[in-house]
């Protein structure tokens, strides 16, 4: 008979126990459950937005998305959207998983400090608007550096100085005048706009970039992650065709 009672206690203490167990882990789904459906959408970065890139450039490159973050967790001024944010760069590197936060952009003339990546030095460059994609080049941008200009026999060729370099500012835009002059003699002045970008370089390359801009016309190249691009003999009247 006393067997019995301790099986029918300790039942009772199990069966007990179970139920608490049950109730403690309805409890914490519910509060799952209520974070989860509580979770606002604000825009993250997914990869690094370097100082003195637009957020439109940001954008458009994948390196924001939407993400969906606990309400509780939401910073102040976390954006939900890109309305008004038109032509402002971020002020700091912002690295991924970041929220995008109205104090870490602003304008141009903001920025402090240029960002330049560690062990290299920032040199800039003056180009028209066709040598620099048409404007589509921005911070962050990574381009191919080709260059024009006479070598032996004063015979002119195009080539390639640089395959893949980093662009990590873009300065003002002048209008300067450029004279060119046709296979009879004429010549032709225009006024051109001209746009200073700064890439960030190693010794020997800002010493190609610096002489080649000196003896002849650069040109850059807007490259994707995809872009084969490799310097090869470059192109000159004898193999144009």
């Amino acid at each position: 008979m006393d067997r019995r009672r301790v099986l029918l206690v300790v039942a009772a203490a199990i069966a007990a126990v179970g139920t608490l167990l049950v109730f403690l882990y309805v409890q914490g789904a519910d509060e799952r459950a209520n974070e989860k459906f509580d979770a606002v959408q604000v825009l993250r970065a997914v990869e690094v937005i370097p100082a003195g890139e637009t957020l439109e450039s940001a954008q458009a490159t994948g390196k924001v998305e939407m993400s969906n973050v606990a309400r509780s967790a939401v910073l102040a001024g976390a954006r939900s959207d890109t309305a008004g944010m038109e032509g402002r760069v971020a002020l700091t590197t912002i690295y991924p998983g970041e929220q995008i936060i109205d104090g870490r952009f602003g304008t141009a003339a903001d920025t402090e400090v240029l960002t330049i990546p560690e062990g290299m030095l920032a040199i800039s460059v003056n180009l028209s608007d066709p040598a620099r994609v048409a404007g589509f080049v921005n911070p962050g941008a990574e381009v191919a550096i080709f260059h024009s200009g006479t070598g032996q026999n004063a015979q002119a060729y195009t080539r390639m100085l640089l395959p893949r370099v980093q662009v990590i500012g873009v300065g003002t835009t002048s209008v300067v005048p450029t004279t060119t002059t046709d296979p009879t003699g004429g010549e032709t002045t225009e006024q051109l706009p001209r746009t200073l970008l700064t890439l960030a370089l190693d010794q020997r390359q800002a010493e190609k970039v610096l002489f080649a801009s000196s003896s002849g016309e650069l040109a850059f190249g807007l490259l994707t992650t995809d872009s084969e691009v490799a310097p090869g003999p470059g192109t000159n009247p004898g193999n144009l065709f």
